[in-house]
């Protein structure tokens, strides 16, 4: 009796794990062929709902990437910014629902990537990432590489921060919608605002938080001028978290009909991707001269 006992566990175990190791082997082939065809194919849309959770996380800092619009958005940077690209999954292993998986990635860097202008830069990098499957679907992802290396070779300073530039940048679109609440989004409980010396709305300087900004310089300008637009615009980021915006300012004053087109630069600091200080530089006589005719 004892044998046969003896016996039937074994059989027992010998099914359970066999039958985990064939569920290892479907996710592992199911998520490498998913991935070959969303890279080197450039097909996006099978970011959807028959591969991928609903709720398919990647694991990232400031913030986790959630949701299928979210994560195509996020990994479309890695289709629309390189040209030639080759993606290869050199291995995967895994046990139960994790998988890990190592990788080789080399492209051009031909487009816009995460805001940051196209390069014309090779880049060949690997790394590794950890996954989570669930019910024969990818749940969960996240990537380890040298970031370090992958910014030198795109020709940027690697004690930069893109996020910063990215940031600044969507800010002017924001103002340039008129999304205020876009614009207060990005801006420290402990903003510091200076208008340049002698600027027309520099009589409050410095602000102190984004209301005092809204109602003591963006709101007078929507009132007193029929327009005031920013063009010519070069973004620079620079060390200690600071990104220097240079352009034009083109406006019409509502009371004598004068149009400037004038120099200007804004200075901006940021901290854990909030603005904490803003300081203008501008052609401040032109500008009270246009006011004055």
């Amino acid at each position: 009796m004892k044998t046969v006992f003896t016996t039937l566990i074994c059989s027992i175990l010998l099914t359970l794990y066999s039958c985990g190791d064939a569920t290892v082997e479907r996710n592992i082939a199911m998520y490498t062929d998913t991935w070959d065809r969303i890279i080197n194919e450039a097909n996006l849309d099978l970011i959807n709902n028959a591969n991928f959770t609903e709720d398919i996380t990647l694991v990232s800092s400031p913030e986790n990437i959630v949701g299928i619009d979210d994560f195509k958005a996020y990994y479309s940077n890695f289709i629309t910014g390189f040209s030639d690209v080759t993606f290869d999954i050199k291995a995967v292993f895994g046990q139960g629902e994790n998988l890990v998986k190592h990788w080789h990635y080399t492209g051009t860097h031909t487009g816009d990537f995460f805001g940051i202008p196209a390069t014309g830069k090779t880049v060949d990098l690997e790394g590794v990432t950890l996954v989570k499957m669930k019910d024969g679907k990818i749940a969960q992802e996240q990537d380890f590489m040298d970031n370090l290396v992958f910014m030198e070779q795109l020709g940027l300073d690697p004690f930069l921060n893109p996020e910063n530039t990215i940031t600044i940048r969507t800010l002017y679109e924001n103002f340039a919608k008129g999304n205020v609440e876009g614009v207060a989004a990005v801006m420290d409980d402990d903003l510091v605002w200076n208008e340049a010396e002698n600027f027309p709305y520099a009589d409050g300087n410095p602000y102190h938080g984004f209301d005092a900004v809204l109602k003591g310089v963006l709101s007078r300008i929507m009132e007193e001028w029929d327009y005031w637009n920013l063009t010519h615009m070069d973004f620079l980021e620079i060390t200690n978290n600071k990104v220097l915006v240079t352009g034009r300012y083109e406006a019409k004053y509502k009371k004598n009909g004068a149009v400037i087109n004038l120099q200007m630069a804004h200075l901006w600091t940021l901290k854990d991707g909030k603005v904490i200080s803003f300081q203008q530089f501008a052609d401040t006589k032109g500008i009270s001269d246009a006011m004055t005719k």
